[in-house]
């Protein structure tokens, strides 16, 4: 890769501010006439100082091939006005002050003159060349100016709508953890008061009516089946937003869940969770509880694994979540399209917008012998015991 390759892929506008920077260079020196006409005539002026100092050393035709170039020079940089003095002032200047007799009017010899007409049809050539180069590079340029300022504007509109899109996804999820809170407490305080109540009656009918044995054994399992609905409720509640994490902390309930993970998948599930972690806020604690809840699913559904492995720590202001299982992993093919494409799973595709939507990432990793999620977190400063009752009696409060 060239140098200009390489400061291209360093800084993708180092190009735009490069040629905005040349345009604008450029601009001011065709702004400003006299300018040009300065340069043609001294240029032209030099030149025929040069050959009048060498006149006697060099033949007719050789002050106009030195005069040749200050008009290809005038017409390529300064425009036809220019052009035309330096053909004017060139002309004059070898005929009347190189060519001799010198200060003559009289009529040239014949090669003289087909030295001066072949150079006036070669500079006449060049400046009408030149000045289709200027027009064609001024439309050049205006195109190019209203194309960057159709990117810009197109750049503005897509930075627009993906703020629109992020702040839209933020809501929704937000708008997902309050209802799947109300649905708790909402099953919680009445279905499980009610189920009680029906438990409580029939455990009183049953003891009045122990004596008849074919109503004893209708009711033991209609108990028994209120006592499973009960449980299951509870587990629903449970699953759909944790009590303990609002009223405990992360801690308790990632315990928590771990525990009935592994009863219910069979899976081995080593924890490491440090005693002095604290308290986050709500919002970082319910991403980073349903992070490890959607990583604990996948293992469970996908992996093959029998044993999964989760960490908890602080680091350079950060909360990291790493967690590895043991299984076939995923496919290469799998793994590129979720790190190009940007469309993994619902669940992944979940994650990574809480974590975002908070200032975190996720980072995907996976081999043949397995596969490990890595969640980060920047928070503030460890929580004090302040923070800590603080918390704790603004999820008490709403609980209630």
């Amino acid at each position: 890769m060239d140098i200009a390759g390489l400061s291209f892929v360093l800084d993708p506008n180092l190009e735009v501010r490069t040629m905005g920077t040349e345009r604008s260079f450029s601009a001011r020196i065709s702004r400003n006439v006299w300018l040009h006409y300065t340069f043609a005539v001294a240029a032209t002026l030099v030149v025929l100082l040069t050959c009048r100092t060498l006149i006697s050393f060099v033949g007719s035709p050789v002050p106009y091939l030195l005069l040749f170039p200050v008009i290809v020079g005038s017409a390529w940089y300064s425009g036809i006005g220019p052009s035309i003095v330096t053909l004017v002032l060139a002309l004059a200047g070898v005929r009347y002050w190189l060519t001799a007799p010198i200060h003559s009017f009289r009529i040239p010899d014949t090669v003289p003159t087909i030295s001066m007409l072949a150079f006036l049809f070669a500079s006449g050539a060049v400046i009408a060349m030149g000045e289709a180069r200027r027009r064609h590079n001024e439309k050049l340029q205006k195109g190019q100016a209203d194309l960057e300022d159709r990117v810009k504007a197109r750049t503005a509109e897509l930075d627009a709508a993906n703020q629109s899109l992020r702040e839209l996804s933020a809501r929704l999820l937000q708008l997902q953890d309050d209802e799947r809170r109300r649905i708790a407490r909402e099953l919680h305080d009445s279905v499980g008061q009610m189920l009680a109540a029906l438990n409580m009656n029939l455990s009183t009918v049953r003891a009045d009516i122990e004596r008849l044995t074919k109503t004893t054994e209708a009711l033991s399992d209609s108990e028994s089946l209120v006592q499973e609905m009960s449980k299951e409720v509870r587990t629903i509640s449970h699953l759909l937003h944790p009590p303990l994490l609002d009223e405990a902390g992360l801690s308790s309930a990632v315990r928590w869940y771990i525990d009935g993970f592994a009863q219910r998948s069979n899976i081995e599930v080593v924890l490491d969770f440090p005693e002095d972690f604290g308290r986050l806020s709500r919002e970082a604690e319910t991403a980073i509880f349903r992070v490890m809840q959607e990583c604990l699913t996948n293992i469970h559904r996908h992996s093959e694994s029998s044993i999964a492995k989760i960490r908890f720590r602080h680091l350079d202001g950060q909360v990291v979540v790493e967690v590895h299982d043991q299984g076939k992993g995923i496919s290469s093919d799998k793994l590129a399209e979720m790190a190009a494409a940007g469309t993994p799973g619902v669940g992944i595709r979940g994650m990574r917008e809480r974590l975002r939507q908070l200032g975190g990432d996720l980072e995907i990793n996976s081999s043949s012998s397995g596969t490990g999620v890595i969640a980060r977190l920047p928070v503030p400063e460890r929580s004090s015991a302040a923070n800590v009752s603080l918390v704790s009696d603004t999820s008490s409060s709403a609980a209630t």
